[in-house]
Formats: structure tokens, sequence, C-alpha cells
């Protein structure tokens, strides 16, 4: 007669009897006097102990009289029989070492349908992307169970956040500068715009670090990645090895990480985009507080519009210069005294360096004015073109991709000719060596990704979103004026010997095919400062 039945469903076998739910209420009721049964059937011993669990558990039925029956024995445990013993500490070590197996198993699999298949792997969604149904499961037996399969597509609305972020990340931004702007905007967080997948989080606005998780997130390129965090064990009390382990994640090492071959999913930034990003934010961690100044960090308002914040650099020191309100004008300012001690500036700064904010306005603004004159467009768009990257680069790319296409006709050649009655045997080693050449070439396109090249056409479309400039420059409004200097992503560095400005001006631009490809106009300008 059975008097009860106890099967812990969902629960790994690693966790110790006293925290899973239906073991623990089991060795609770031996207490009971009145429990109604002399022993326990166990259904599978693998599946029941784990490691030493079995020589921690069984005492206590012992100790209240309770018979334990174990299919692997054939019948009842014996405590006083020794062979009974040793079976049972093999039988827990066999259970450890298939639960290992089982985790390497899946995790192999579930890297294989990554690496080939760009299998969307679950867990939550990443912020810009929602999960759709596409169909039946690949697998014909989980489709008979009703299985479906998910992908990835893209949130339009949110993808354009992860893009912004991206973009102001690249033009010097911090984590905490760019999430103060999101807030101010006005654009809900990721725990308040789905909060059913995110309830750890508060939903009370962007925070940097929020904004860190994004940049560092390559599933935004278009490839599925799988084993960022791993599942590490750690013991609840090292005094108390019976007590169990729990489990944290952990950041896995590079190695670890699977990116699928080809891309699973639309992107929302590119490849070189990301790595951009990534460069950038190693090169900041490694330099420490030295290059972390060189970003805006804060984004803080301020009661008066400071028309080259973050805009201007020092000659000397190449440090931001700050903005120093005087009662008769504006100015940017550098101090000496803020240099690090022992800083190689120090013996060439003086002082404290100014410069009058509306002397540099008026260079600035004749410049930007000169250049985009209507008069001046073309002039101005063939400068944009010919100061894009480096055209030997562009021609060592297109030599590699003649390479590759000389080779690919070689092996056709070959294989037209084995086709036509040649002996396959007199053809080894050139086809061999072809495949060589085509697979070096291949390399080289793989590991130096094509330079981007803006067209004409996508620079003026550039121009035509920046406005009417010559109205922003003579309408003397600073808001207006200051977003205009942050869409040509201006670059100031005074020279105080030399009182001079040099100028650069580096509009971005947006496209379906070049993300992201910028070009650059820099020049001199001669102030006087007061």
């Amino acid at each position: 007669m059975v008097a009860a039945e106890f099967f812990d469903v969902g629960q790994s076998r690693s966790v110790p009897w006293e925290r899973r739910t239906d073991a623990a209420r089991l060795l609770a009721e031996l207490k009971n006097p009145g429990r109604g049964g002399s022993a326990v059937v166990v259904g599978e011993g693998t599946r029941c102990w784990f490691g030493n669990q079995f020589s921690l558990i069984a005492p206590k039925f012992a100790a209240y009289g309770v018979d334990l029956w174990v299919p692997e024995l054939g019948g009842r445990f014996d405590p006083r029989n020794p062979s009974h013993k040793m079976l049972m500490s093999v039988l827990g070590g066999m259970s450890e070492s298939e639960r290992q197996h089982v985790q390497a198993r899946v995790r192999a699999a579930m890297d294989a349908q990554v690496l080939n298949e760009g299998r969307h792997q679950g867990g939550r969604t990443p912020f810009g992307y929602t999960v759709v149904d596409a169909g039946p499961h690949p697998n014909p037996r989980k489709a008979a169970e009703g299985y479906r399969l998910r992908v990835l597509k893209i949130d339009e609305d949110a993808a354009e956040v992860v893009r912004r972020i991206f973009a102001e990340y690249l033009d010097g931004k911090g984590d905490r500068a760019i999430a103060n702007g999101l807030n101010r905007a006005g654009i809900a967080c990721p725990s308040a715009r789905r909060p059913e997948q995110n309830r750890h989080r508060l939903a009370d606005g962007w925070q940097g670090s929020t904004v860190r998780a994004i940049l560092d997130n390559p599933k935004y390129t278009g490839y599925a990645v799988f084993g960022r965090w791993t599942r590490h064990e750690t013991l609840i009390d090292p005094e108390d090895i019976a007590a169990g382990h729990v489990t944290r994640f952990r950041r896995a090492k590079p190695d670890q990480v699977v990116r699928s071959r080809s891309m699973a999913h639309p992107p929302i930034v590119t490849v070189e985009e990301f790595t951009e990003a990534q460069v950038k934010r190693r090169a900041k961690s490694v330099g420490g507080l030295r290059t972390a100044r060189k970003t805006e960090r804060s984004g803080r308002a301020t009661t008066r519009t400071y028309l080259f914040r973050g805009h201007i650099r020092c000659g000397i020191c190449s440090r931001k210069m700050e903005g120093s309100p005087r009662r008769h004008g504006m100015y940017y300012r550098c101090p000496a005294r803020t240099l690090a001690p022992g800083s190689p500036a120090l013996a060439e700064h003086p002082p404290t360096i100014y410069v009058r904010e509306d002397a540099i306005r008026d260079a600035v603004n004749g410049w930007i004015g000169e250049l985009f004159a209507p008069a001046n467009i073309g002039r101005t768009v063939r400068a944009l073109v010919d100061s894009q990257g480096d055209r030997r680069q562009r021609s060592d790319h297109e030599h590699v991709r003649r390479r590759l296409a000389e080779a690919e006709a070689k092996l056709r050649r070959f294989q037209d000719a084995i086709g036509a009655g040649i002996d396959p045997a007199a053809l080894v080693e050139p086809i061999n060596q072809a495949q060589a050449e085509r697979a070096a070439a291949h390399a080289e396109l793989t590991d130096s990704p094509a330079p981007t090249t803006i067209t004409d056409a996508e620079i003026h479309a550039m121009i035509d979103s920046l406005g009417d400039v010559g109205a922003a420059l003579s309408e003397a409004n600073p808001d207006r004026l200051a977003e205009l200097y942050r869409e040509l992503r201006l670059e100031l560095r005074y020279e105080n010997e030399k009182e001079a400005v040099y100028a650069t001006a580096s509009p971005r631009v947006n496209s379906d095919c070049v993300r992201g490809g910028s070009c650059a106009l820099t020049t001199r300008l001669d102030i006087r400062s007061v």
C-alpha cells in the first residue's frame, strides 16, 4: 500500500535534500509517528541522490526505522552490508558524472545550433528586438509536440534608441551622459518598456549601466551570440560542504563565446560601429582617468548655453577647456593648476589660458558660412569626398578582391579540364595551390573589411539634413547654433601663442549601405584673444 508520493519536478539532483521541496517534506515526515509508512521505495537512484548525498541521508532513515528500497540494489538497502555502501557511493558518483555529461552535451548542441544555424536560444530579448514566431520547430519530435521556432525581429522605436546610444558614444559622450539625455527626452528605459521580462528592475529610468550593457551586446550586429555568461556553482558555506552550492552567473572568457557564421537576424548597428565602440571603451579603461576625462560624462543641464562646450581643447595639454562666464563676456579657460603634478605640459603651460567665445564664434561661423554657401556647395562636397580614408587602403582591398576572383577562375578552369577528360592526378598540385590562394585572399578580406566610401549624393543628403545653415548662423539663436556645431561634430584646438584655432568639421553620414561613414574638413582660423 502506498501511503504518500514525493516527486521533485524541475529541481536539480545536485541540490541537497534539505533544499528540495518534496524531499524536505519527506525528511520532515520521518519525525511523524503517525506517518503511515515503514519504507521508502526509490524510483531511480541516480536521479534521487547526487555525489555523497546518500551517505548523509541514509542514517536519518535508519534512525527513524524507515527502510530504503533501491532498484539498483535489487531490494532493501542494508547498512551493515559493505557492498551496499560501496555500490551506493559509486551510484552517487555516476549520478554526478551523468549530470556533467548531460550539461556538456546540451551546451555543445546549443553551440552548434548558434554557430551553424544562428538559432536564438531564448533568454531576455535584447532591447531593440522582439521575438516572433518563425514556424514549426525544425526538430520533428518537438514540432509534433507543438514547439515553435522563435527568431528576433527589430522593434523600430526601440532600435532608434539603440542607434542613438551608439552614435552618441562614438561622438564622445560617456554612459552617464547618454543616460541623462535619454531621461530628459522622456524615452522609456528597457524595464519600463517591457516590465514582464524585467521584473528584477525598478523601471526608474535609464542608468549608465543600462547604456553600457547595450554598447557591449554584440547581438546588435545581426549575428547570433551565445555563452557570454556562464553558470558557476559556488559553495554556500565553505565550512559546510553538505549545505550545497548556489548558482551564480559570471562573464565567460572570450574563447567560450560562440557567434554564428552568418547573420541570424536584422542588424541595428554595423560590425564596424560596434567594433569602434568596443575599441574606444577598451582604450578608455586602459588609460584610466586621463582618458576618461576626454568623454562627456555628466551632460548636466546648465542655466546658459555654452556654444563650444565639449568642442574646444587646449593646444598645449589637449584637455577640454571649460566655460568661464564673466561680466563682460563668455570665456573658455584652461588653468594649469588642474594639471596632474609632474605633467610634461606644466613646463610650457601658462598659469591660465583664456579665449573669448564671441571671437571664436565669429571666426567659426564665417568658415562654416563660406563652406555651405550655395555657390560653394559643390566644392565642399568634393573636398569631403576626397577627405575619406586612405586611398591606398581602398586600392589594396580591390587588389585582394581581384586575387580572390582569379583564384576562383583558376579552380573553375581546372574543374572544366577534368570534365573534359584530363587526368585529375596531373592537376592535384595546381588545384591545391589555387585553393590556398583563394583561402588566403578570403582570409584577408574577412580580417580587413572593405573601407567605407561615401558618395557625392550621400554627402548632399547630409548637407540637406542640416537645414538652412545660413539662417542658423545669422539668427543668433545660441541653442540652434550649438545644435549645428554638434551635427557638424565640430572640434577646435586653441593655440594660445599663435592666437589661432584649428577647426575640424566631421559631419556624420548615415545610409543603408554606409552606416556611420565620416569625412572631415580642417582649417586654421586666426583670432584675437581678448
